[in-house]
């Protein structure tokens, strides 16, 4: 911070004092169930550190983080389980410690721990934590995560950077995970933690507040579920000095696209009349608009009335942040230049609404009881024999890849998410221009719409399993996802700690009441089978433990919720047994259950 009276010292410090909770580099995280009503509307959820969002992971630049994940889960209505991915980490020489659930580990079991140990010895910038088990993140487990520099390149550009400038956008679901169906709408936005529901009590707004004539670096993270959102401040312009942990040349815009997974940080300089102003984040389906404080936060400048709702008027924005405008400030050039790549690999999206699945190149991603990287490390060394069969693709070490992946309407706009990386996004969605010289790095990008063809570029010089999805959690639950096995024969320098061994014999010894055991109403058309070819000597459909049906739709279209994300298609009529209760129930019946489902 540049030298202020002591008064303002002592005002910035004030007002710090009521942001985020701060924990790491070393530090136990307790995930708990616990009650809360962001919005108003009280539910269970799954929490790390009992709030919502979870506390601040911080440390610096060069750290070793020791992170020790302790699974306190009782709820029965979600799942007991977990798993914390590190978002935007390369984990390099770590991959075990990535955090995706039968990608790189088997779950952490209710009451045990796991220690995840990573290095950052290059990375600095704005990152994001939560629960990579199922749609568990959805019910709370989601967090901010900062690596500061403190030789930032854009050091002098700002004056307060601390927990009080994250700024967290959150997609708040009244319904758990598990009962809420296969893609289900979102009821309220959530800045930091708080928001409304349209007809909805009056909660307070968050609160940015702000000395006049400070500069702020604003850490502005998605961390959604499905939405992107339209995040602006009346009245102020903002300056974007970083996407997704890497570092940009300093651009000027009024409003900024966001997507799920998605990082930047905005230089907000405090230079308005002392009033109160709207801070806005505009989702792009389900609840929009403002009408009655949704979507909506409130930039009180220190001084101004501390009771009253601004009265600031939104301009229509006419400085968006563009994609294609974003240059990286250090090493620009895309990984080749304009040469060609030495893997280029074209991925083509379906949905199948037979199976109500998302498809990549043909195949859902259905996660394999046996995590890849434990696959790898115990002896397989052909990437085709790697399960899930068809969604596994191998790269070679320190090789130039391109990726193609065309824009898709439906679900759309689909923002992916390359795990172990960042890349360079060489084409845009909404634009027809190859950028090789100077296009932004990142490590979440929209694909857009169809007729988009995004291309997206990075050097395979970092082995380990990696996981490329969709970061609108419902999409990844119904199969888009594929992994890439990079430098297969480099995993096998990696050493997991013996805590990682014992993740799987743990798990897959859980009785399923250890994982959930609840009466979940079923939806009209919903039912419990007990295996896809109708015999009821088994509790297992397709191979996968037992589950529940959550929906059938009018044209007999089944979707089952587990942590694997088995589909069937139902049989209208068809009378279905539920073994281990023996309750025996038509499609159209809508009925409350007990179930065991792992």
């Amino acid at each position: 911070m540049y030298p202020v009276s002591s008064t303002v010292s002592a005002v910035v410090f004030s007002l710090a004092a009521c942001a985020y909770a701060a924990i790491g580099p070393s530090s136990n995280m307790r995930i708990v169930n616990a009650n809360i009503s962001p919005d108003g509307f009280e539910r269970a959820a799954v929490l790390a550190g009992g709030t919502f969002p979870g506390p601040l992971v911080r440390g610096n630049k060069g750290d070793r983080f020791k992170m020790n994940v302790i699974d306190q889960l009782t709820d029965n209505t979600m799942l007991r389980s977990t798993s914390i991915h590190w978002h935007g980490m390369f984990m390099a020489g770590s991959s075990w410690a990535d955090g995706p659930s039968f990608v790189t580990q088997c779950p952490i079991a209710a009451n045990h721990s796991f220690l995840y140990d990573f290095k950052v010895p290059d990375q600095a910038g704005t990152f994001w934590y939560h629960s990579h088990l199922s749609s568990q993140y959805c019910d709370g487990l989601r967090g901010p995560m900062v690596v500061y520099d403190p030789r930032d390149p854009h050091r002098k550009l700002y004056d307060v950077d601390d927990e009080s400038t994250i700024i967290t956008l959150a997609d708040w679901y009244h319904t758990p995970a598990m009962a809420a169906g296969p893609v289900p709408i979102f009821d309220s936005t959530l800045i930091n933690g708080k928001g409304r529901y349209v007809g909805g009590p009056a909660t307070p707004f968050f609160k940015l507040n702000v000395v006049r004539g400070l500069r702020y670096r604003l850490r502005l993270i998605a961390i959604s579920c499905d939405p992107n959102w339209v995040f602006s401040i009346d009245g102020h312009n903002m300056t974007v000095i970083e996407a997704d942990g890497e570092n940009t040349k300093p651009l000027l815009v009024d409003s900024v696209q966001i997507f799920a997974g998605q990082r930047y940080s905005l230089i907000l300089h405090a230079n308005q009349p002392v009033r109160n102003y709207w801070m806005r984040a505009n989702p792009n389906f389900g609840p929009t608009g403002f009408d009655g404080g949704i979507n909506s936060g409130v930039l009180h400048y220190v001084g101004a009335p501390g009771n009253r709702d601004p009265e600031s008027v939104q301009a229509p924005s006419v400085n968006p942040l563009l994609e294609t405008s974003l240059r990286p400030l250090r090493d620009p050039q895309a990984p080749g230049g304009d040469g060609e790549a030495d893997v280029v690999i074209r991925l083509e999206l379906a949905f199948d609404l037979t199976m109500f699945l998302f498809t990549v190149n043909g195949v859902p991603f259905v996660p394999p009881t046996a995590p890849v990287l434990l696959q790898i490390l115990s002896g397989a060394t052909n990437a085709a024999d790697l399960l899930p069969t068809g969604s596994v693709y191998e790269l070679p070490a320190n090789k130039v890849v391109e990726l193609v992946i065309p824009g898709f309407a439906i679900g759309g706009p689909h923002p992916f998410h390359l795990h172990g990386h960042t890349f360079s996004v060489v084409r845009s969605a909404g634009s027809s221009t190859y950028n090789y010289e100077n296009p932004v790095r990142r490590d979440v990008v929209s694909i857009g719409q169809p007729g988009d063809e995004v291309t997206i570029r990075f050097l395979t010089d970092n082995a380990g399993p990696w996981f490329l999805h969709c970061h609108i959690d419902w999409h990844l639950e119904i199969g888009l996802a594929v992994v890439f096995v990079e430098d297969m024969g480099g995993m096998a320098q990696q050493n997991p700690p013996a805590a990682w061994d014992k993740l799987c014999p743990i798990y897959d010894a859980l009785d399923p009441s250890q994982l959930y055991n609840t009466a979940i109403p079923i939806p009209q058309g919903g039912g419990i089978v007990s295996s896809s070819s109708g015999a009821l000597n088994s509790d297992q459909i397709c191979g996968q433990a037992l589950h529940v049906l959550l929906a059938c739709n009018d044209a007999g279209h089944g979707v089952v919720s587990n942590e694997h994300s088995t589909r069937f298609r139902c049989t209208p009529g068809v009378r279905y047994l539920w073994a281990t209760s023996q309750e025996v129930f038509t499609e159209r019946t809508s009925v409350r259950v007990s179930t065991n489902v792992k």
